[in-house]
């Protein structure tokens, strides 16, 4: 009898054991594992910088879809760029007595204003499909480039640290986003290889131009 109640405890004693253990242990995150992360960093490793802001973005973007991903990041480059915007405006107030002040958020307003055209000239590129968007990809590509000099623009002119270190920030993450936006765009060659898509990718500019000079001529 002794021994069944000796066998008995050892049995409980290995049981609550074994559920304190279970109970210690965290779940793993297998996220890494997952055909939408194999998908992000297979856009995100071509990023010649820190992929980090590339890969935060495009994680909670619901879809494997890699030229999917690739307008996702485009377009959270542009929603940042509003927001940008939207910094330059609220802190003019604060340096309306420094005439240099003005003068430079207000120029850098301008340029990314002139950045967010750029943008709708992107997409129209792009297209709603992986062909339009290889056909066009050189002026993808140029929009995107151009984007990134209105970005330079706006701060190369600032002589003040302390005026040149608020603009970056405001702009900081849009100007970073444009800017890893481009590398995706200028590394798509690799990217498509990588997913096994078949599109050929056109080098030549496909900018609509404007008409010849003889047109405006009777």
């Amino acid at each position: 009898m002794n021994k069944l109640v000796f066998l008995l405890f050892l049995s409980l004693a290995a049981t609550a054991t074994a559920t304190a253990t279970a109970a210690s242990v965290k779940p793993t995150n297998n996220y890494l594992f997952t055909p939408h992360a194999k998908a992000v960093a297979g856009i995100c490793t071509v990023i010649q910088t820190d992929t980090s802001l590339c890969c935060k973005t495009l994680k909670h973007v619901p879809t494997d879809d890699p030229i999917e991903l690739v307008r996702a990041l485009a377009v959270a480059a542009e929603n940042a760029v509003k927001q940008s915007v939207t910094f330059l405006a609220g802190s003019k107030p604060k340096h309306q007595s420094s005439a240099i002040a003005t003068a430079v958020f207000n120029s850098c307003e301008k340029n990314l204003n002139y950045a967010l055209e750029d943008f709708a000239d992107l997409w129209k590129a792009m297209g709603k499909n992986v062909t339009t968007l290889a056909y066009n990809y050189f002026t993808c590509k140029k929009e995107l480039m151009s984007i990134m000099g209105y970005h330079s623009t706006c701060l190369d002119d600032i002589v003040d640290k302390n005026l040149l270190k608020e603009v970056e920030i405001g702009i900081g993450v849009g100007k970073k986003l444009t800017s890893d936006s481009f590398d995706v765009f200028n590394n798509l060659n690799t990217i498509f290889k990588t997913f096994g898509i078949k599109e050929k990718l056109n080098e030549k500019d496909t900018s609509p131009r404007p008409p010849p000079l003889s047109d405006y001529y009777y």
